[in-house]
């Protein structure tokens, strides 16, 4: 989550094959040692080896605090506030939203599946693996400036992918991704409405999130739970995801209600996820259950109800270990970051869904990255000649903090912003209004609300008309 200042470059808001084999990294092989500055090894099989650490390490936060900014700016917008570059981490936000194919397998495993049912398992596991790099992850994303856009291929993986800042006031990130073998589509577009309740910062989310699986000729779609950061006065940062996230399958009428529930006085909730799939009769088919940070299960309604009902009388449960048992200091306060170890009470005869990638064991030093997360900026040799102009690798603030250089990047920052101040108070002499490159204004098919939808040919390479904004 994020906010920045009004005058700078925007609000908080995430195949073609010579590129492909140019752009970034398979989470599932956070072992490969990586490249610094370019050079990128190959392994034996041909499969590229992208770097697993970030140049330099994360630059402490110690010394700076949040609430010294905010104090002064109760009552006001976020969108007034501006906050020093020691509390970003070094991505922009439309990185932040390719973050949600980390778990893309989830998509090609509801491609596979014949019954309606799975694939409704396996969207909704997808949908809450989307939030789940979030988890530790305090630092807030670069605020994409306007025209800015990032794009990643993957043949590993199956898909490409491409978002543009379509929008600075309100703030709106747009993206689309499809499947290399014309399997699905996944679109959507982003624009968080920020609040600030004095010890915390939530983001509500805005837009509508879209997966087509064309082998099926199904489509879903949800909105993403709220994001809320606590603890900006004094202690430690922590986030929470809550609010219930409805998915719906247009094409047969099922629909999957997820309750993100949120932490609760003693933290008992934290980071659960429960809700259940019901048919277009309303008919629960199955329930879902587990920890957006950790796994999800399913199981049958039947022996889920049963089970709770022998909880509630105090039969025979699989006991916690003290590890896994709440754990709160006599002197913490409420709002303080419950210590909790994330380890779902599994029910008997679930079938697991999903399950969270381990994180590289430097991710501490790295902004709590994971190694999806790691690779996203990874600028390699000769990329800046294939590469949209307006490619968030390619802005200067961004790499400078990636490698260390704070108070140059906080610098180019500066400059950026007031670049696009300059650019912004000259269409409004001209009266020119602002042209979106890749996506355009229209109507949710299948929802029927205002969305944002792919224009089609940024594969195609044309970037001659790009906009210079860095």
């Amino acid at each position: 989550t994020g906010f920045d200042s009004d005058n700078s470059s925007g609000d908080f808001s995430e195949a073609n094959h010579k590129v492909a084999e140019m752009l970034d990294l398979d989470p599932h092989q956070s072992s490969r040692t990586g490249e610094h500055n370019g050079e990128t090894e190959i392994q034996e099989n041909g499969i590229k080896r992208h770097r697993t650490s970030l140049p330099a390490p994360m630059f402490s936060r110690s010394d700076f605090s949040v609430w010294s900014i905010l104090k002064k700016c109760i009552g006001l917008e976020l969108s007034k506030i501006t906050m020093p570059i020691v509390f970003n981490e070094p991505l922009s936000f439309l990185q932040r939203i390719t973050e949600y194919m980390e778990h893309i397998y989830l998509i090609n495993k509801a491609c596979s599946h014949a019954d309606p049912l799975e694939r409704m398992q396996a969207v909704a596991a997808f949908a809450v693996s989307a939030v789940a790099s979030q988890w530790e992850r305090t630092g807030k994303p670069f605020n994409p400036l306007l025209g800015e856009t990032y794009e990643l291929t993957r043949e590993d993986l199956g898909f490409r992918f491409i978002s543009e800042q379509v929008s600075h006031h309100p703030p709106i990130s747009a993206f689309y991704s499809e499947g290399l073998n014309k399997d699905f589509i996944f679109h959507g577009s982003i624009y968080p409405k920020l609040k600030f309740w004095g010890k915390s910062i939530e983001a509500e989310p805005r837009g509508t999130i879209t997966l087509e699986l064309l082998k099926h000729n199904e489509a879903y779609t949800w909105t993403n739970p709220t994001c809320c950061v606590h603890n900006v006065i004094i202690g430690k940062l922590w986030l929470e995801q809550y609010g219930t996230v409805e998915i719906v399958n247009h094409s047969t009428g099922d629909k999957c209600v997820l309750n993100f529930k949120p932490c609760g006085l003693f933290g008992k909730e934290l980071h659960r996820v429960e809700g259940y799939i019901q048919d277009k009769n309303r008919k629960k088919l199955c329930v879902i259950y587990g920890k957006w940070t950790e796994c999800l299960w399913c199981t049958d309604p039947t022996t889920y109800e049963t089970y709770k009902k022998n909880e509630k009388r105090g039969g025979e449960q699989k006991k916690l270990k003290p590890s896994e048992e709440v754990i709160k200091s006599e002197n913490d306060e409420a709002d303080d970051m419950p210590e909790v170890q994330d380890t779902v009470q599994f029910i008997p005869g679930s079938k697991l869904l999903w399950r969270i990638n381990c994180r590289p064991p430097n991710s501490s030093q790295m902004y709590n990255f994971t190694s999806f997360a790691v690779s996203l900026n990874e600028l390699e040799k000769g990329m800046e000649a294939i590469l949209a102009p307006t490619d968030c690798r390619l802005r200067p603030d961004i790499r400078n903090m990636e490698n260390g250089n704070m108070d140059v990047a906080s610098k180019e920052k500066e400059r950026l912003e007031e670049k696009q101040r300059a650019a912004r108070k000259e269409r409004a002499k001209d009266e020119v209004e602002w042209q979106t490159r890749w996506f355009h204004q229209g109507t949710n098919p299948y929802t029927g609300t205002s969305d944002w939808l792919y224009s089609g040919g940024y594969f195609d390479r044309n970037f001659s008309d790009c906009p210079d904004i860095y």
